[in-house]
């Protein structure tokens, strides 16, 4: 991050901070939960740090499995890695690879486990619809992302809900009563089910209010970066618009990923996507971009 040209955030370093430090808290008590249940304090870290080793090292690959992409070379996608290339150049950090997702969805997002290791990808549906100035901003915002190191920050973060999620399903299924016999079996499935839904809750805000900041960051490192914050708004409003018009089941199926979207694709009726977002609203995006360009002296 010292050698990037994207500008600092103080409130986003001290909100990842904070972020991770109440996470571990909640951490120690699924420790305390996982030891519980398995009776061994060394079994029950083993446990804990294989599966956080593997979300953070399999990130990137989990997550473009998931949104079926893939990493593309400069010969399949040169116009692409052209603006990845110059971008880079321009904030003075190390290049990630760069990948396209098959779907009509119009997003893109970055993933990761460190600047070195990170993917940025775009979305087939967003190469389609945006031209070259708006795209160049749309990477732009993804690039601060990887800069900033809250791709790696969400990523573990992200940690502990899965781990609570994990531990909700063994409470669900009886093992906890399986272990400790009938007697008590139905008072340790209380207690297992009730620490690790509090634990998942509490998870599942924090890591939505860092969401909502982070977004607002990287909007605006991404348009000071290129000095063309009018292209992004640009591209914010195509895409939410272009959102509206997808098949709900195609939003449905993306919506679990939208913590790392450009933009949330939320589809219509209830979900707690659009009860707890993962993104300020577009209209408050909008007011900073175009205070960003009345800094400037650009059109807004």
């Amino acid at each position: 991050m010292a050698s990037s040209r994207y500008i600092p955030d103080r409130g986003l370093t001290m909100r990842m901070g904070l972020t991770i430090f109440l996470l571990g808290l909640l951490y120690v008590v699924l420790m305390g939960v996982i030891f519980y249940l398995v009776g061994d304090v060394i079994l029950a870290l083993v446990i804990s740090v294989v599966v956080l080793w593997a979300q953070w090292y399999f990130s990137d690959r989990v997550a473009l499995f998931a949104m079926h992409g893939r990493v593309v070379s400069p010969a399949e996608a040169p116009e692409l890695h052209a603006i990845v290339d110059r971008l880079c150049a321009l904030a003075n950090m190390p290049k990630p690879q760069v990948g396209i997702a098959d779907t009509d969805v119009p997003n893109a997002f970055a993933t990761g486990r460190s600047p070195k290791r990170a993917v940025v990808c775009a979305t087939t549906g967003l190469m389609r619809r945006l031209d070259a100035r708006e795209l160049e901003g749309v990477l732009s915002h993804e690039l601060s992302h990887v800069a900033h190191r809250d791709v790696t920050v969400m990523t573990v973060a992200s940690f502990v809900g899965v781990l609570a999620g994990f531990l909700t399903r063994i409470a669900l299924f009886g093992g906890a009563g399986r272990r400790r016999g009938n007697d008590n079996s139905a008072m340790v499935f209380i207690i297992v089910l009730l620490v690790s839904v509090v634990v998942y809750a509490l998870s599942f805000l924090l890591i939505r209010a860092l969401s909502r900041y982070r977004e607002l960051s990287a909007d605006r490192a991404g348009a000071l970066l290129t000095g063309q914050p009018s292209a992004l708004a640009s591209a914010l409003v195509r895409i939410t618009g272009e959102i509206g018009r997808i098949p709900t089941r195609d939003l449905r199926e993306v919506e679990p990923y939208n913590a790392f979207f450009f933009a949330p694709a939320i589809a219509d009726g209830f979900s707690l996507s659009s009860l707890f977002s993962t993104h300020p609203p577009l209209e408050r995006r909008l007011a900073q971009l175009n205070r960003i360009s009345a800094q400037l002296g650009t059109a807004g």
